[in-house]
């Protein structure tokens, strides 16, 4: 049986070259979420790695803030590129903290910024990209540990506790997009807050993302704790999207449905929030990852092996109409000469046969 569901494949920016999109494609993806910011440093010179970034004194690094990969020709020639190997570029997610720290901030340059955002929808249209997914919080994804926490102890990642330390000013989105050694750190804010610097971003944007042909789809918050890092978080509860949706209500407005972070959340439904969801064409695309446990103690596990029944997820999708994409987004890495690779055509290879079987 051939399914309408189309399976797709999450890159990191240094992992933008042909060996990928060829091994992508080879282990059965059609579709690419792409992250053009450097959260490794990799492309500055640092090591070497494929898993996800993790957190260190500094978070996850600095961030230089480059334009030229958001422009109409890059990005243009990226599509081209996946395009030669039957891979279509259908969402970008993540900003740059660098182009949009003061509109996270409600700093000084918050009107500028989102004018740049701006630029990158239209860019994004007019490159023929539809998604981009962001996710709009302060600390960002902090707080993780790395550990054998998957079968047969292959390496993945987790959260044990709920990281307080406060983010020096400099730092937003666990990136510094400049100096952090001034010794001042971020007021508190409260929730209310945050949601009105939402609120302003979203009215401004999301009517350009219509003219473009361009989705936002936002993501929970993963961790999903009500603050971290002493921050407040947006989406950390299920019942928060329909807040989120409300704010500027719009067909460009829609979700990026992680289904580990929604499972990660106290006293979520996963099934629930998936089918209403997806009934109400909310859903952009879908990171498709499991995981053990819920906020203060989780740990992201195979995707077959978790507190999620991912067949029944499936049949979720196909029984409510969606044809869109899903990426495993990230998962634990197995332990031969390539663990990544491994770890990712394990995903792949179990998503495809449920789409087999269940599309």
């Amino acid at each position: 049986m051939k399914s309408s569901l189309k399976i797709g494949f999450g890159f990191y920016r240094h992992m933008l070259n042909d060996d990928n999109y060829r091994f992508a494609r080879q282990a059965g993806a059609t579709h690419a979420v792409v992250h053009l910011t450097d959260y490794t440093g990799q492309l500055k010179g640092a090591p070497v790695t494929d898993d996800q970034p993790i957190d260190g004194e500094n978070g996850w690094g600095s961030t230089s803030g480059d334009r030229e990969i958001w422009s109409v020709s890059s990005l243009t020639d990226l599509k081209k590129r996946m395009a030669a190997y039957g891979i279509d570029l259908y969402a970008l997610e993540n900003f740059d903290p660098a182009h949009w720290y003061d509109v996270l901030l409600a700093g000084p340059r918050r009107d500028e910024q989102i004018e740049w955002i701006r630029e990158i929808i239209r860019n994004m249209g007019q490159a023929g990209i539809s998604v981009m997914g962001y996710n709009f919080s302060l600390a960002g994804v902090a707080g993780r540990v790395h550990g054998p926490f998957a079968r047969g102890g292959a390496e993945s990642v987790g959260v044990s506790g709920v990281d307080d330390t406060p983010i020096p000013k400099g730092m937003v989105w666990n990136m510094a997009y400049e100096s952090t050694r001034t010794g001042e750190m971020l007021p508190e804010i409260s929730h209310e807050e945050l949601w009105e610097r939402l609120r302003y971003f979203l009215e401004r944007v999301v009517p350009v993302a219509e003219e473009a042909g361009v989705t936002m789809a936002a993501h929970p918050d993963d961790p999903p704790a009500e603050r971290v890092r002493r921050q407040p978080r947006l989406i950390y509860r299920d019942a928060l999207y329909r807040k989120l949706f409300g704010l500027v209500e719009s067909p460009a407005s829609r979700a990026e449905l992680c289904l580990g972070t929604v499972q990660e959340m106290q006293g979520s439904d996963v099934y629930r929030l998936t089918e209403e969801l997806v009934r109400e064409r909310k859903v952009a695309y879908i990171h498709f990852r499991n995981v053990v446990g819920k906020i203060p103690e989780y740990h992201e596990v195979f995707v077959d092996e978790g507190d999620i029944d991912m067949p029944r997820i499936i049949r979720i999708l196909v029984e409510n109409g969606y044809d869109g994409v899903i990426i495993p987004d990230h998962t634990p890495q197995m332990s031969c000469a390539a663990p990544w690779h491994a770890g990712m055509a394990y995903a792949l290879g179990y998503m495809r046969g449920l789409c087999q079987v269940y599309g």
